[in-house]
């Protein structure tokens, strides 16, 4: 860069090639990201966010952001599935701290914890772990309302007993007050598969004619060389 009374940027022709397949490479690589999450349970699509800055900067003026649009509710056979069909997220508790999930695949342990497929505990929307005072030997005897509100049936009192409500709390934590909870059905990605191949095409185009770019320059550069070794 030469700063004279002005501004120029001079860069050489390669290094602005290489940076520009560098973009598209990883362009296409949050599209394969989005296209093998399409039948994930709880998956949200990721959004590419370029920058104004990105030809200057490469890779490093990508970012991503999350569409939080609700994805295809279907029905599911167990009835601790759960899916919230408005925006908002799970809260679990992992040794990592808490976490926030779309993935409703909950299940019981012997105690009565409330867990998710990979052992984390499920809270409540006060925060704590949720654990069933009863253990029910058949799994429809729990029933989840539409706010949340988890019950287990009592075979000695012969009644259906409040244990806690689940938490779901918004991207910024804050507690959904009617989260529209739907017991016996799952949630699976919110990505649109014909949108995620059409937006292949145009990334695909530029990384050619960026790729015909570098190749043609390689080429007259090669000849110079060679015209500089004939001439001496």
């Amino acid at each position: 860069m030469i700063i004279n009374g002005r501004v120029s940027y001079i860069e050489n022709g390669f290094a602005t090639s290489i940076r520009a397949m560098q973009v598209q490479s990883e362009l296409v690589s949050m599209t394969n990201q989005n296209i093998i999450g399409f039948d994930k349970i709880g998956y949200q699509r990721q959004e590419p966010v370029i920058s104004s800055f990105t030809e200057f900067l490469g890779v490093k003026g990508l970012s991503q952001t999350t569409d939080d649009k609700i994805g295809r509710i279907m029905m599911s056979e167990n009835p601790l599935d759960l899916a919230i069909s408005t925006k908002g997220y799970f809260q679990t508790r992992s040794a990592e701290g808490v976490k926030l999930t779309r993935d409703g695949r909950f299940k019981i342990d012997k105690d009565g914890n409330l867990l998710t497929q990979e052992d984390h505990q499920v809270l409540s929307n006060a925060g704590v772990p949720i654990k069933l005072h009863v253990v029910p030997d058949d799994l429809k005897k729990i029933k989840v309302d539409d706010n949340g509100l988890l019950s287990v049936f009592n075979d000695k009192t012969k009644k259906q007993e409040a244990v806690a409500y689940i938490g779901v709390v918004d991207a910024n934590g804050i507690v959904v007050m009617d989260p529209k909870i739907k017991q016996g059905y799952n949630e699976y990605s919110n990505v649109a598969l014909q949108n995620e191949f059409m937006s292949l095409m145009p990334i695909i185009r530029t990384f050619e004619a960026n790729r015909q770019i570098f190749m043609i320059q390689n080429q007259n550069l090669q000849k110079v060389i060679s015209q500089l070794g004939s001439a001496s």
